[in-house]
């Protein structure tokens, strides 16, 4: 039946209501594919007789689509897109997150009903820490606002609004609204989605308020997104909880009489709402809808997905990345020095686990200093992985090195040049595969190596994309032997992960010849890089000042490198790229710059 799209006074429904969040990964800039996928949400949606569903921030052109908002073309043709979506909505309500270009551009939620758009809601709380910068991008909005379905008060944030424990979410709660829904993109860290679940359960509890969170999933050149949308109750208990790094339309019907029964027994907030009413705060109704409903929206909750342990967790968030940097760049598939060491065995492994083994080629490019047991452990894994393999001999094109550098080099011992000669050898051999077959060439160094500047500019750095780069040595064990357990046979040789790690770059070398053992390594560069903890303050968690202060100045010259590394997947509260920002030329502190 049509919509009635009249304003009215506040009421409050005791009947149920059935909603869906349409938890999409959407593609930056795609706004014809990311505007298919939302359509075919509302269909599926109206055919199990849902009210309303809900979509993430700025689903329709991706998120974060960075200065592509500084284009007006850009900016028009979401809106044309928008429109053409509206049609879709025939007997439902959908809110799809949009950027708006009006007298600015804003961060905006649209609601679209009975084929048009009928009202929007802006983004009031615009973040600016860690990966956000939406300031450079966007205006504030300046009203909180409730739309009315079928009696339902329903409230309308957009991500940070509802991480702020106050106004625009208790705006609306105070003004009536029986649900928060929140359009969401909130980019993945370890722990993070259980964390923002608990905030989002305050919330409901705080304002006696049911809250319907729809996230964004998918890979987004560094970032992540893990989904995990959720429906929570005004008690703080989950209703439906979507499964995290996939697509799916997540269905909950929500009884709005039992948060009117909360309000009766605790009045707590009458005082409140008497503070709200006399603050002189603007709130925008922004209409009344209607529509029939079937009687599926009798049962209420509906379905919760367990969430992912530690370790299953991170491992979905690295193959999502990786499979969607490959799928949405246009890849066909990844190419990749096989070592026999753990870290290239752990890209391998997830390389497969995202793209499958047809999509995946090893090499193994033993020097004079390989030893016959990592070059057999690395054939070893590449046959378990089922994986394309190539053997590269780069002896004589290191001979060839040598002889042309013999002069210029003559008297000067055998040192670093010689061992970063023989990476960039390798790195020239991956690249040209990669340019003769397409490939995606995957640089396979963690986050401990490329803090402390343990790699090698144009060797074992070169390549398109990191998949480990935000990932601690002691993660990748983890990551490894938490894989190993889910395989039903012999995935790793053990001898990759109980052979102690090398470059294998001259005799006998090992990491802790020129590093702290990696357990140490970790702590300190944990503190120091994600928690800026200077050298007295990690001195006081026991950690030894020596080695402190030798790593500190080895991540401090260590910057120009960062700088020329590929992406990576950000699974850290704070990963290089996006995220820490430090000056290349810089003389807070010691500092020594090596290649």
């Amino acid at each position: 039946m049509p919509f009635a799209c009249i304003l009215t006074g506040v009421s409050l429904s005791n009947q149920p209501l059935r909603i869906a969040l349409g938890q999409i990964d959407a593609t930056v800039g795609d706004l014809d594919g990311n505007a298919a996928r939302i359509a075919s949400m509302i269909g599926g949606a109206r055919e199990q007789g849902a009210a309303l569903v809900v979509f993430p921030e700025l689903a329709l052109c991706g998120y974060p689509p960075e200065d592509l908002l500084l284009k007006a073309g850009f900016l028009d043709a979401a809106r044309r897109t928008l429109e053409e979506l509206a049609v879709e909505t025939a007997g439902i309500v959908a809110v799809v997150g949009f950027p708006e270009r009006a007298d600015d551009v804003y961060n905006a939620a649209a609601v679209l009903a009975d084929g048009r758009l009928v009202a929007t809601y802006r983004k009031m709380y615009l973040p600016n820490y860690g990966v956000f910068d939406e300031h450079r991008y966007f205006q504030v909005g300046t009203q909180p606002a409730i739309l009315e379905l079928n009696g339902a008060q329903v409230g309308l944030t957009v991500c940070e609004d509802v991480w702020e424990p106050g106004p625009p979410a208790t705006s609306e709660a105070l003004a009536g609204a029986q649900l928060i829904v929140n359009l969401s993109a909130s980019p993945y860290h370890a722990g993070k989605p259980r964390a923002r679940e608990r905030m989002l359960a305050q919330r409901a509890r705080d304002s006696l308020v049911a809250v319907a969170f729809c996230n964004m999933v998918g890979g987004q050149d560094e970032l992540v997104f893990d989904g995990m949308s959720a429906v929570i109750d005004a008690r703080g208990e989950v209703l439906a909880r979507a499964s995290q790094f996939d697509e799916e339309l997540l269905f909950c019907t929500v009884d709005l009489g039992a948060v009117a029964a909360e309000r009766l027994r605790d009045t707590s907030h009458r005082e409140a709402v008497r503070r709200e009413r006399a603050s002189g705060r603007e709130l925008a109704r922004l209409g009344s809808l209607e529509l029939a409903t079937d009687d599926r929206s009798a049962q209420t909750g509906g379905a919760v997905a367990e969430p992912l342990g530690p370790e299953a967790e991170i491992h979905a968030a690295l193959i999502t990345g990786l499979r969607d940097y490959v799928d949405k760049n246009g890849f066909g598939g990844v190419v990749l020095g096989l070592s026999g060491g753990v870290d290239s065995a752990l890209v391998a492994i997830l390389a497969v686990d995202a793209l499958g083994p047809e999509r995946v080629s090893c090499v193994v490019m033993p020097s004079r200093h390989s030893s016959s047991g990592t070059q057999e452990d690395a054939r070893r894994l590449a046959a378990s992985l089922g994986v394309r393999m190539y053997e590269l001999e780069i002896e004589e094109p290191y001979r060839a090195y040598e002889e042309l550098l013999a002069e210029p080099f003559e008297g000067r011992e055998p040192d670093i040049a010689e061992e970063n000669l023989q990476a960039r050898i390798r790195g020239n051999l991956l690249m040209a595969l990669s340019n003769k077959f397409g490939g995606l060439v995957l640089v396979t160094g963690n986050k401990s190596e490329l803090s402390v500047g343990y790699s090698t500019l144009y060797g074992d750095m070169a390549g398109g994309f990191a998949p480990i780069k935000d990932v601690f040595k002691g993660w990748v064990y983890r990551l490894l032997d938490w894989r190993e357990g889910q395989a039903s046979g012999e995935l790793v040789p053990p001898e990759i992960i109980s052979r102690p790690p090398s470059a294998e770059l001259r005799p006998d070398q090992r990491d802790e010849d020129s590093l702290p053992p990696y357990e140490l390594l970790d702590r300190i560069l944990a503190g120091y890089v994600e928690d800026d903890l200077d050298v007295e303050q990690l001195e006081r968690r026991g950690l030894p000042r020596e080695e402190v202060e030798r790593v500190i100045a080895l991540v401090d010259g260590a910057e120009h490198k960062r700088r020329q590394a590929p992406p990576g997947i950000r699974i850290s509260t704070k990963a290089f790229g996006r995220d820490r920002r430090l000056p290349i030329t810089n003389r807070y502190g010691a500092r020594s710059a090596v290649q």
